[in-house]
């Protein structure tokens, strides 16, 4: 029931049309409730006085009640729909919202398919309870004991008769809600599971060609969808058993008014007339006892996802703005980090008491193998983590007192895995800033040495780009991001390995470009092309998430340390093998 009310809270702000769809379905089921009375004292007064007339002022109230019955059923059902996908419009903005406030924490345990399923499965399920669930309810409840009172007026003795099998409904309705449960919530996971395995086979399509795993991936998806279909036979089951023993039940108080009822015509207690009140009321009863089950399967299913959304909306990142974050405007760009350590986990820091101070207009290097924590530490400073000791700040500001947008805004990030979108390359380019010109865009692609390429394409900057980029080289690809995240003209740049994917001619000239653009910028570079470690003003040795060796180039090589070890060992050998010749 908690779950449910909580899903009520997407409904309050909608409460005008609930009203008036209520109202709407409570003069519809009046209006319902009014023919099989009408038309039973009509029968009684044209059989009593042999009035041919009673039977037509009959048919036109049956008719009148017929047509204000339409309107008002036309009233609810469409309320229902605008309200119900009201509230499923809501849900999915506030999951997507709150999905985009959780930190990377967050997003790198999730899986895609299971995200993608909560946000489109689960809300149907939900918008179902809210458009057809609520006032189906409602109605069923409104029929139920507005033909038990009827019923009674008209012969209670009979009437008790006739109702007696209601207590066994409803306690079959309850029982299947609570079979049905679990089966539900099992349902959308192995939804959620199914779709988790089609996006990682379609994203990876190009790795299962190539290992020639098609059949392999077809039969881990056959064996989903076969565990889904096993458990949606499971509820039908339940589904058709609890209709048939409804359908069962609805025959005996026919059997009751035919046995029962017939005697007491004979005996002249009960009139025709109420005997066909009698059958068109237990007809009409039957649809909303037949909805019981239709609602118990939906209850329960609606509950089921809405534990698997709320659990979403529920999730806290351990990211958090402070109430009194404040907005900083443009930075300088001088980061200090003072005994920082971060962790993933409990059991091992990634990185561990890390201090350094970076000037502004500075080149930071960052060195290490893999596992170093090179890719942590940067990511800290746009905190997409929290540090876990210590502190960071920017001119002089602990970044958990600055606004996470304001922050961000001062930091241009071309990350080692390149994103793009299915957009233009235009759009691409200006998606941190939408309404940037071409003009601006153009000299940021210039910058990244990529103008040069778009121009030679048919459509030049309005080229559409393929699904995460993939109708461009990786080269292209990191020159796109490049450009992408110099157009904001941060105060603070970072680039993981973003020339990693281009050959030597790209990097240098991409490289030069650098040379202009670093200034005024502090710029932090994960990198194993010599020349850009070489020219920085400060390079980080990293080893198993701490400062190995700091300094410049000339200084580490002096001390003939790791550093010294590496560049001799792995830097050299690289530049050697890129350049043809030895360094």
């Amino acid at each position: 029931m908690k779950i449910l009310i909580r899903s009520m809270g997407f409904v309050k702000k909608y409460w005008r049309q609930l009203a008036f769809s209520g109202i709407c379905l409570l003069i519809t089921t009046l209006a319902s409730l009014v023919i099989p009375r009408v038309l039973g004292q009509g029968v009684d007064t044209a059989l009593s006085s042999g009035q041919k007339s009673a039977l037509y002022i009959a048919g036109g109230l049956i008719l009148g009640s017929s047509l204000i019955r339409g309107l008002s059923a036309y009233g609810n059902r469409y309320l229902n729909q605008v309200i119900s996908q009201e509230v499923s419009y809501d849900i999915r903005n506030a999951i997507y919202s709150h999905l985009q406030k959780l930190s990377f924490a967050y997003h790198d345990q999730a899986q895609t398919g299971q995200l993608m399923s909560r946000a489109t499965a689960d809300i149907e399920a939900v918008r179902m309870w809210v458009g057809d669930g609520i006032l189906t309810l409602f109605q069923t409840a409104l029929q139920i004991i507005g033909i038990s009172i009827i019923l009674l007026t008209v012969n209670w003795r009979l009437a008790v008769l006739c109702l007696a099998f209601m207590p066994a409904i409803a306690w079959i309705a309850i029982s299947t809600s609570n079979r049905l449960r679990p089966v539900w919530l099992h349902v959308q996971q192995l939804i959620a599971s199914l779709g988790t395995t089609l996006q990682e086979s379609m994203a990876g399509v190009r790795v299962v060609k190539a290992f020639s795993r098609q059949k392999e991936e077809g039969l881990k998806f056959g064996a989903d969808a076969k565990r889904l279909y096993t458990e949606q036979i499971s509820a039908a089951k339940v589904q058709a058993f609890n209709q048939a023993l409804m359908s069962m039940l609805l025959g005996l108080p026919t059997v009751i008014v035919l046995w029962y009822g017939g005697q007491q015509v004979i005996a002249g207690t009960l009139t025709i007339g109420g005997v066909t009140q009698f059958v068109l009321y237990l007809g009409i009863l039957a649809m909303p006892i037949r909805r019981l089950g239709m609602i118990a399967n939906m209850i329960s299913r609606s509950i089921s996802a809405g534990e698997r959304i709320f659990e979403i909306l529920d999730t806290e990142s351990p990211v958090k703005e402070k109430p009194d974050a404040r907005d900083v405007g443009k930075l300088t760009g001088e980061i200090t980090f003072e005994n920082v350590s971060f962790s993933y986990n409990s059991s091992a820091p990634a990185i561990d008491d890390i201090s350094f101070r970076a000037k502004p207009g500075q080149l930071i290097a960052l060195v290490g193998g893999s596992g170093s924590g090179k890719s942590t530490l940067i990511n800290l400073v746009s905190r997409f983590y929290d540090v876990t000791k210590g502190r960071i700040t920017v001119d002089g500001i602990d970044i958990r007192d600055i606004k996470l947008a304001s922050l961000r805004k001062n930091i241009g990030t071309a990350q080692q895995d390149v994103f793009l979108f299915s957009a233009t390359i235009r759009d691409n380019i200006a998606y941190g800033i939408p309404d940037a010109s071409l003009e601006q865009i153009k000299e940021a692609a210039k910058a990244a040495q990529i103008d040069r390429f778009i121009q030679s394409l048919p459509e030049g900057y309005n080229t559409w780009v393929g699904e995460r980029g993939h109708t461009l080289s990786g080269g292209e690809k990191q020159r796109v991001a490049i450009a992408r995240t110099l157009l904001i003209n941060p105060a603070i740049l970072i680039l993981d390995d973003s020339t990693s994917a281009v050959d030597a001619e790209t990097e240098h000239l991409i490289r030069l470009a650098l040379d202009k653009l670093i200034q005024g910028r502090t710029t932090f570079v994960i990198t194993h092309r010599l020349p850009i470690i070489k020219k920085a003003d400060l390079i980080l040795m990293l080893k198993d998430g701490r400062i190995e060796e700091i300094g410049t180039h000339d200084e580490l090589m002096a001390k003939a340390g790791l550093y010294r070890q590496t560049y001799l060992s792995q830097l050299a050998s690289t530049q050697e093998a890129m350049t043809g010749r030895e360094v």
